[in-house]
């Protein structure tokens, strides 16, 4: 963990003065209860427990898969799971409802949809589309 802080003041003789750096091993980290306050304080509380959870060696493998791996994955999903699933974070929010999962939903649980309609949905935008040609209103999906 390296903690960077820098000085900032109108006095002459702190200008120029370069950022410091407090550098400590996860172990160390955990044990540092000033550190934790600093990044609690300057981050949230958030940020600091993910920091903890890190130290201690348990990753959030789900957190650092790219973007389209995750779209690619819960475009498989029911509708009603990624509604749930928008809710878990900002991530899946903006995930949940960006274009290009609308259009491999569309793709993947839309027998209907054809080729000669992609024009289509990428004027009105894929989840026009799926509301408009595909969704059933008052079923349950």
């Amino acid at each position: 963990v390296i903690w960077t802080t820098w000085t900032i003041s109108l006095r002459r003789e702190c200008r120029g003065a370069p950022p410091k750096q407090l550098k400590a091993a996860h172990h160390d980290f955990l044990q540092n209860k000033t550190l934790q306050y600093d990044v609690g304080t300057v981050f949230g509380q958030r940020i600091l427990e993910y920091t903890l959870t890190l130290c201690q060696g348990n990753y959030d493998y789900l957190e650092r898969l790219p973007d389209d791996v995750l779209l690619r994955i819960i475009s498989f999903l029911q509708l009603k799971n990624t509604t749930m699933l928008a809710q878990v974070s900002h991530r899946f929010r903006m995930l949940c409802n960006s274009e290009k999962f609308w259009e491999q939903f569309v793709r993947n649980h839309c027998a209907d949809f054809t080729c000669d309609m992609e024009g289509i949905a990428s004027a009105m935008g894929w989840r026009m589309t799926y509301f408009t040609f595909f969704h059933k209103s008052g079923t349950k999906e």
